[in-house]
């Protein structure tokens, strides 16, 4: 939270070292601050005495009994957003001109790390908003569509009655088993710092045995650990293997998959392969989320992606990560 020149300006934090005063949600009148002046002038301004000057609402000057301070713009870009201000104790050698520069050059420093820490929090806050918006379509497209399905199938043998009513049950049943498998899958891939807490290769290995013991799908799971904690940033590429082995568990039909983590030259190969049914790559485009998550997890992770398949013939994903 940084202050904005308008009415009054926000005060989030003071400090000299030794005192400090939480003071968020504290205002301070702009016209009348020489915290005001200093932003709308955009220059640093040098005092003998600031705990004798009016314009003065910090009470770090009171509390620390400050005398001499000079008052420098944070600014980046012509874009002021704060003030430094650093002080001696009363009675102590005012500040000569010699030292503004040094201080300028500080300033401004820390101007920069101000808003480099801002723009990280915004990327952080924008890839949060692209992976719940990337959450809700793969929901609607594959675990709410199977509920849905699965509740129709319910209400079709409670209507229908007769002998295969069981097993029109037993069959929605294991339908919502599934997709509490998918859930999971979904739960466990996007829980943060999962591949530091656990380690990549583990990771992996659990989103393999969820395949297998929600679908039914033979997972046969070959990762070398030290190629698996090269990877960069791992979390991606937990998610990358969650999508790819939720495609096949909910479209491919498949009765074995393979997840193979390993070196391949001066880079990792992370390949999944099934033995399901297959497609053209290119009618799927835009059919799911699906391709269109590993693509985007792929260029995540730098990696060039290679999908590989056919009516018939199953499929293969294959990602080389550089590293």
């Amino acid at each position: 939270m940084t202050p904005e020149l308008g009415d009054e300006l926000l005060v989030v934090r003071v400090a000299d070292g030794e005192h400090a005063s939480e003071l968020e949600g504290m205002r301070f009148p702009a016209n009348e601050s020489i915290s005001g002046v200093v932003m709308r002038s955009q220059e640093t301004l040098i005092l003998t005495d600031v705990s004798a000057d009016p314009r003065v609402h910090q009470p770090v000057v009171k509390t620390a009994s400050v005398g001499p301070a000079i008052f420098a713009p944070l600014a980046v870009a012509d874009r002021v957003f704060g003030t430094l201000l650093i002080g001696r104790p009363v009675e102590a050698q005012p500040f000569l001109d010699e030292e503004r520069s040094v201080i300028e050059l500080f300033a401004s420093q820390a101007a920069i790390a101000l808003e480099h820490a801002r723009f990280q929090n915004e990327l952080h806050r924008l890839a949060v908003l692209e992976d719940r918006e990337r959450i809700g379509r793969e929901l609607h497209d594959g675990a709410i569509q199977s509920l849905f399905a699965a509740g129709m199938k319910l209400q079709s043998a409670v209507s229908a009655g007769g002998a295969d009513a069981w097993q029109r049950v037993e069959q929605a049943v294991g339908d919502i088993d599934h997709v509490i498998g998918d859930l999971r899958s979904y739960i466990f891939g996007l829980r943060p710092g999962v591949a530091a807490r656990a380690g990549t290769a583990e990771a992996l290995r659990r989103l393999g045995q969820e395949l297998q013991d929600s679908s039914g799908v033979v997972a046969v799971i070959d990762i070398d650990p030290e190629a698996a904690a090269r990877i960069e940033p791992a979390d991606h590429v937990v998610q990358f293997v969650r999508e790819a082995l939720s495609n096949v568990g909910r479209h491919a039909r498949a009765t074995t998959c393979r997840l193979f983590v390993g070196r391949v030259g001066d880079g990792v190969l992370v390949e999944i392969d099934d033995d399901g049914d297959g497609f053209h790559p290119d009618d799927r485009i835009g059919a799911g989320q699906g391709l269109p998550n590993l693509h985007e997890r792929a260029a995540a992770l730098g990696a060039r992606l290679e999908i590989d398949s056919g009516p018939g013939r199953g499929t293969t994903v294959r990602a080389t990560i550089p590293g």
